[in-house]
């Protein structure tokens, strides 16, 4: 009796926080979900700005260091490093622009730039050779990297990456040619749109936690919508399609097959550009393979790094 009454207390407290305090279990459940997979919060001076990170797993041999997408954070990660811990040292940064990182609305976050305040970051932590990999904006960040410093990465993995356009256009990319931002959140029911977008199947997100995720991007609306218009002003109308022959890292290229913003037609311009490449495509999975399936986007990822 005594064990059903404190599990009871246990979750009206719950209940309570979720309704009362959401910012507060919301970053419980996000600790919660680091410590599953060895994560710990950290913090390193990279020129004039603090760089966030998240880093866990093995201190030896050559790091994997991971790159988010538009409109995410570190956490992107924090649901696939279980897996990656167990056998590498994993960093997972906030990108500026996005997170804890600055934010600033008079500063240029281009995808060269960004490459290059990557390049100070891992100067910064004395990392001279890693395994680089990046989704999204962050995989187009990673892909520009491994063209301007090839001698600092080992092995290079795409997820879903930006930056290439293929034979069929992306619904994301018919919208930007029209001017239109489709990752743009303009009001709270914009959320489950997102979410629906980026998903192949979008977990339910409690409303609660909807109106925290729509005010942080609103707050920070004015310098999302420049990033976007940046990254995807490049991808478009100047892609890496014909670099992709001076990529000289062995790489992985990560897809799902129902991605609704990168077209999966550019897994084959990636694997026939690049040398040393090889390609796995989920099937019934969206534009987020290591959220959406982690266990079976890592099997690749680990036998891909076992291997380099």
């Amino acid at each position: 009796m005594i064990i059903l009454y404190i599990l009871g207390a246990i979750i009206l407290a719950a209940l309570v926080g979720y309704f009362v305090f959401p910012k507060t279990v919301y970053g419980l459940m996000t600790a919660m979900i680091r410590l599953r997979g060895g994560m710990r919060l950290k913090s390193i001076q990279v020129g004039d700005d603090i760089w966030p990170y998240l880093e866990g797993g093995r201190g030896d041999g050559v790091p994997v260091v991971l790159l988010h997408g538009f409109g995410g954070d570190k956490d992107n990660w924090s649901i696939y490093a279980p897996y990656i811990t167990k056998h590498h040292r994993l960093i997972a940064p906030d990108l500026p622009g996005f997170g804890e990182n600055d934010r600033s609305l008079n500063r240029d976050y281009d995808v060269l730039t960004q490459a290059h305040r990557l390049n100070a970051f891992l100067d910064a932590m004395n990392i001279t050779k890693c395994h680089i990999g990046g989704n999204s904006m962050g995989g187009f960040i990673a892909l520009q990297f491994a063209l301007e410093y090839p001698d600092k990465i080992a092995s290079l993995t795409l997820f879903n990456n930006a930056g290439v356009v293929g034979p069929d256009k992306s619904e994301l990319q018919i919208a930007a040619e029209k001017g239109e931002n489709a990752l743009a959140l303009n009001s709270l029911a914009d959320v489950d749109r997102l979410m629906a977008f980026v998903s192949y199947e979008p977990v339910p997100m409690p409303k609660n936690f909807k109106k925290l995720f729509f005010a942080e991007a609103h707050a920070h609306k004015d310098v999302l919508d420049k990033i976007f218009w940046q990254i995807a002003g490049s991808g478009i109308n100047d892609p890496l399609n014909d670099r992709l022959g001076e990529v000289a890292a062995p790489s992985l290229i990560v897809w799902g097959r129902h991605d609704k913003l990168i077209d999966v037609s550019c897994v084959a311009v990636l694997d026939e550009g690049i040398k040393n490449s090889e390609a796995v495509i989920l099937e019934e999975t969206g534009h987020v393979p290591m959220i959406e399936k982690p266990k079976d986007t890592a099997s690749f990822h680990l036998a891909f790094l076992a291997k380099h």
